[in-house]
């Protein structure tokens, strides 16, 4: 048994490498028994991907692990739960039509004589809820009637129940009210007395400052700072995240094709409960505008209500002096909105069909004449725009899904253009695309807005949102903290307010 303060992982020179992207490049982090070491970096920083090979999800291409001093292979999630390291995603994994105690031992039940011993599951259940400080849940609970916080400490007693002695927490608090974050924290600290170490990964500072005793911060898939007092100052802090060189160079921004009388896209005083709430903004022909924030600041909510996918609970929205109605797709297709969703995978593309019923999907009724599609036309207005997007190769009758992540993206994007689109929603346009897709995706982005276009942009990466909007809004927790011209704000400031939620006023 390690006693507190003494050394329980190290991670020397992690690397782990995808196609196309080398997501951690030498990573140390260095973790010790009884304390909260936290976790910082942007989106998009290596955060993820370093705690999935701590949870042997991923195997690293190179660097060193030790674990007590000892060399350690993390070969899967069994084999790192069996040395004492359990992972609480932010999307907690557990079932919900389960009950309690048959999700803190799914997979490993206690048996007597090949049976199930649903006692044994159930008192040692009633035991790890009252260490949690919940004695008042019972086993017998669906896991699906609790809250966001019971479903937590659910998560919790199920990394006790393997004698966890490190315990990695990705964004705990992200569904929690202030009353649920106190009884978080107080777990915490009970389970750090008795010596077991968590790894804390949060975006808010003030919970670092609380909760935390060091810190390590990510940047670009390398620590830039490590073993860092939690109360190091915010400064420094968002220096370290931040200072990035830039290796993407933007395409020069002619914001003479804005038109300031011709207001595209009205959105007023927008509210969904438990998303965002008060949103209000405009976006005119011509113009770009980007929402940064962090993941959960309700960006992507925003964007899928705007396109009717969500239906908001009060607030509007107009298109070229026309109110849409609420939650309806077809509504806003036919106003002249197209979304380009995050997950274009499973949410923007059919992968099995080709690139041109992809092309064409939103405008199927021009394409049919008696029941019957048009493929001729279809094909030759699909090529016309793929060869404008310049989409490799610009085969319309090419499977969808034997594309690259940027010609996919692109192919989303040909859509809205085949249908006349005037307001295009991008939600992380660039996600899983590599640094040259990424660059014809920014020229494509200046070349639809200089047509009349008004784009609406989500991105994680803040310098991808100044780099190409004209107007930025900053969003946190679900409201916006300030609107101002893209210019005016900095890559520093944008961290700082996400983080510690100061609003600068343009």
């Amino acid at each position: 048994m390690s006693e507190p303060g003494d050394v329980l992982l190290t991670m020397s020179g992690i690397v782990k490498t995808f196609p196309g992207v080398r997501a951690l490049d030498g990573v140390d982090l260095e973790v010790r028994a009884g304390e909260v070491h936290c976790l910082l970096g942007q989106n998009g920083a290596g955060k993820s991907t370093l705690i999935k090979v701590l949870a042997g999800a991923h195997q690293p291409d190179e660097g060193v692990i030790t674990w007590r001093g000892e060399p350690a292979t993390l070969g899967s999630p069994v084999a790192a739960l069996k040395m004492g390291v359990a992972t609480m995603y932010q999307e907690l994994d557990l079932v919900e039509g389960l009950s309690v105690a048959e999700n803190i031992f799914l997979g490993h039940e206690p048996a007597t004589f090949g049976f199930t011993n649903r006692r044994s599951a159930n008192n040692q259940t009633r035991k790890l809820m009252a260490r949690l400080g919940h004695p008042e849940i019972p086993p017998s609970r669906e896991v699906g009637l609790l809250s966001a916080a019971g479903q937590q400490l659910v998560s919790m007693a199920r990394a006790l129940v393997h004698d966890a002695r490190l315990i990695v927490m990705d964004e705990p608090t992200a569904a929690l009210a202030a009353d649920e974050v106190d009884n978080l924290f107080r777990v915490v600290e009970d389970l750090t007395d008795d010596g077991v170490a968590v790894v804390y990964i949060s975006h808010r500072l003030e919970e670092i400052r609380r909760i935390g005793d060091r810190v390590t911060v990510l940047k670009d898939g390398r620590t830039v700072g490590t073993n860092m007092p939690a109360d190091t100052p915010t400064s420094e802090l968002v220096n370290l995240m931040s200072g990035r060189q830039v290796e993407t160079v933007f395409p020069h921004r002619d914001v003479s094709t804005v038109d300031e009388d011709n207001e595209l896209l009205r959105v007023e005083n927008l509210s969904r409960g438990g998303e965002f709430e008060h949103v209000s903004f405009t976006v005119r022909a011509g113009e770009i505008v980007g929402i940064a924030g962090l993941v959960g600041a309700g960006r992507s909510e925003v964007l899928e209500t705007v396109y009717g996918a969500r239906k908001s609970d009060t607030g509007s929205v107009w298109v070229n002096g026309k109110r849409l109605k609420p939650g309806s797709v077809m509504a806003a297709v036919a106003a002249g909105i197209g979304l380009a969703p995050e997950e274009r995978k499973s949410q923007g593309l059919l992968l099995d069909q080709s690139v041109a019923n992809n092309v064409t999907l939103a405008s199927l009724p021009e394409y049919s004449r008696l029941g019957f599609t048009d493929q001729r036309r279809e094909l030759k207005d699909s090529r016309a725009t793929l060869e404008r997007l310049d989409l490799r190769p610009a085969d319309p009758r090419r499977e969808v899904r034997t594309l690259s992540g940027g010609n996919q993206q692109k192919a989303v994007v040909a859509r809205w253009l085949v249908r006349g689109t005037k307001v295009l929603l991008l939600d992380e346009p660039t996600r899983g695309v590599d640094v040259g897709a990424r660059a014809e995706l920014y020229r494509l982005i200046h070349e639809l807005a200089a047509t009349g276009v008004a784009v609406l942009l989500v991105s994680s990466e803040v310098p991808e949102v100044l780099g190409l909007s004209d107007r930025v809004l900053v969003m946190r927790e679900g409201r916006v903290l300030t609107e101002a011209p893209a210019g005016e704000l900095t890559e520093a400031a944008i961290l700082d307010m996400v983080m510690e939620g100061s609003e600068v006023m343009a």
